[in-house]
């Protein structure tokens, strides 16, 4: 099928942008690389009647240390994370996802705003952003606000942001100088969601497990936060007890669907799998 009708806007800059949502109104939908949206718009899931393409407005490309955070512009590619120096060093477990996404050629297109900000719960980059604990800006016709990462996805394809808003930054701590990092991905072959996926982060020292985060992908209607796992792992010896404490805790917050990828009992027993293996991964890196 193709997409139906529409009127196209290419704005230079974010104030345009975010004008012309204002303008338009319901009727508009905010492109960036377009992997998401231009499938939906062929299958006609989706029916914009303006689409406002971001690709000309340079405020929101590139990657920046500010202070304690490391700063992405919305419409930074895939590509553009992987090849990041800076980013590769300050947080490594960004670029570790970043290639386990679909294909080259996606990730030269794909952005990472586009990514978080619609709200599809197979996407890597919203459950990974709330492991690393990372706000969203938003500029809309009252200025800009920001939202945790993990307050921003309500249902699928539902957030936090008001449809005259645009996602225009994200904002990520910086971890802590050696830090155990893992991101763990199963899927049917190269290009596809995850049938279930993972990102650890933790910090250890003197054998005892100090911080711990945990989030699962494509495993809910949206990424899961496993709030109840980070407890379990923190202050933990990260033995073989707390890992199988913090698995259990991990699927207790999770609710698969069947699909094509897998029945419901599937997903569950790789969900288990794809953590052990992320916090196994992430333990050996922290130093």
């Amino acid at each position: 099928m193709i997409p139906g009708q529409f009127e196209y806007h290419r704005p230079a800059s974010l104030a345009e942008a975010t004008g012309l949502l204002t303008e338009l109104g319901d009727d508009a939908r905010v492109l960036a690389g377009g992997h998401s949206l231009i499938p939906m718009m062929k299958l006609r899931m989706a029916a914009p009647s303006h689409l406002v393409d971001l690709q000309d407005i340079t405020e929101l490309k590139g990657i920046a240390r500010d202070g304690g955070e490391i700063v992405i512009g919305a419409m930074t590619t895939q590509h553009d994370l992987i090849a990041s120096a800076e980013l590769g060093a300050a947080i490594p477990l960004i670029r570790e996802a970043a290639l386990l996404i679909a294909d080259p050629q996606v990730r030269y297109v794909g952005t990472i705003g586009g990514n978080v900000a619609n709200g599809d719960p197979g996407n890597d980059m919203p459950g990974l952003m709330q492991c690393l604990g990372a706000r969203y800006e938003l500029d809309g016709p009252n200025g800009r606000r920001s939202v945790a990462a993990r307050d921003f996805y309500e249902s699928a394809y539902v957030t936090a942001a008001a449809d005259d808003e645009i996602l225009s930054r994200i904002c990520i701590p910086v971890p802590a100088p050696g830090h155990g990092y893992a991101y763990e991905k199963l899927k049917r072959k190269i290009g596809d969601y995850a049938t279930a996926a993972a990102a650890v982060l933790l910090t250890v020292s003197g054998g005892r497990c100090d911080s711990a985060s945990v989030a699962m992908t494509n495993l809910s209607d949206t990424p899961v936060f496993a709030a109840e796992a980070r407890a379990t792992l923190a202050g933990s010896d990260l033995g073989s007890a707390a890992v199988d404490a913090a698995v259990a805790a991990a699927l207790a917050a999770i609710n698969p669907g069947e699909d094509n990828r897998g029945p419901v009992a599937f997903k569950q027993h790789v969900a288990g799998v794809i953590l052990r293996r992320a916090i196994a991964r992430a333990t050996d890196r922290a130093q």
